[in-house]
């Protein structure tokens, strides 16, 4: 049966996956902070949720609410999406297997091995993964999560807005996109009342090309942030709802993203994986140009890094 994504089912995934996740805090600071004009920035911050992504939200949203064989749950993941389904199979007593490329992040892979999920790393990029987990699915009949297709993602994620609309009165938020079902999360909630801008990577522009096309279609994948905002294409669920809530999408170079993660160590002493850091990106890097007076959150949406990744900062 299929499940909608709209602000009543996410209220009532909020209730079901309340006791397992965090609320995240809100930081409000200014754009003075980041050496822009002064005006009101929140800094959601996500990267302190269980797992250390966003990620976590989907992940129990889809362990609590579907029915679990007994051959467990499968995940592809660039890395986060992986930890986060690890997590939750973890607390919830579930089998895991998680597949990720070659390009995860090192911190994000030792995450995934300590919540004991059995891992298998596979190809270059996020697409290898998931059809190794597809192949998975197909041998052992393991109930597939998806790191953005599938409702119950969607509806997970969009508890961020759910908790945003009650930490701080913004008139934008900023939402990294990969393969949408954070941004198709939040749009959902928000239907239009705030503004909602993609933040994608200039080499790895999925939504931008999706929405060129008037559907979901290949994009390129890399770029510093591809384990976590390179997939092949955006999600099929999460398009319609970007069409209709989603205001417009803004592309970010990888220096932007760069001297976000330094800037948010620098200003606020948050170490943000490079993903984490996109929304940011768009502020710094003038991709993204607030109005006078404009009220915006940004989402700092993961802090799976290591020194490696975080770069000189």
């Amino acid at each position: 049966m299929a499940v909608s994504v709209e602000r009543r089912d996410i209220e009532k995934v909020g209730a079901v996956i309340g006791p397992y996740v965090r609320v995240t805090p809100v930081v409000g600071v200014s754009g003075a902070d980041f050496g822009l004009a002064s005006f009101p920035l929140a800094l959601k911050l996500e990267l302190l949720q269980h797992s250390g992504s966003f990620k976590a939200r989907g992940a129990f949203a889809n362990l609590l609410l579907r029915k679990i064989p007994a051959a467990g749950v499968v995940a592809a993941s660039g890395g986060n999406h992986g930890a986060a389904v690890a997590y939750a199979a973890m607390r919830l007593g579930v089998r895991a297997k998680i597949f990720v490329p070659t390009v995860s992040s090192p911190a994000k892979v030792e995450r995934i091995r300590a919540y004991g999920a059995d891992l298998a790393i596979v190809g270059d990029r996020y697409a290898d993964a998931l059809a190794a987990s597809e192949a998975w699915v197909e041998r052992t009949a393991a109930l597939a999560v998806h790191a953005y297709d599938q409702a119950e993602t969607l509806l997970g994620q969009g508890t961020i807005g759910m908790e945003l609309a009650e930490q701080a009165p913004v008139d934008t938020v900023l939402v990294p996109v990969g393969g949408g079902g954070l941004i198709g999360g939040i749009a959902a909630w928000y239907a239009g009342a705030v503004k909602v801008v993609g933040v994608e990577p200039e080499s790895a522009p999925t939504l931008s090309e999706a929405l060129k096309a008037g559907r979901p279609v290949d994009a390129p994948a890399g770029g510093i942030a591809a384990d976590s905002l390179a997939p092949r294409r955006v999600g099929e669920l999460m398009f319609p709802i970007a069409q209709a809530h989603v205001a417009r999408v803004a592309l970010v170079s990888d220096a932007a993203i760069r001297r976000a993660q330094d800037a948010l160590w620098s200003a606020v002493r948050i170490v943000a994986e490079p993903g984490g850091a996109a929304a940011l990106a768009a502020l710094l890097g003038g991709a993204y140009v607030p109005a006078v007076g404009e009220r915006v959150a940004v989402l700092v949406s993961g802090g799976n890094s290591t020194a490696v990744d975080f770069g000189s900062g």
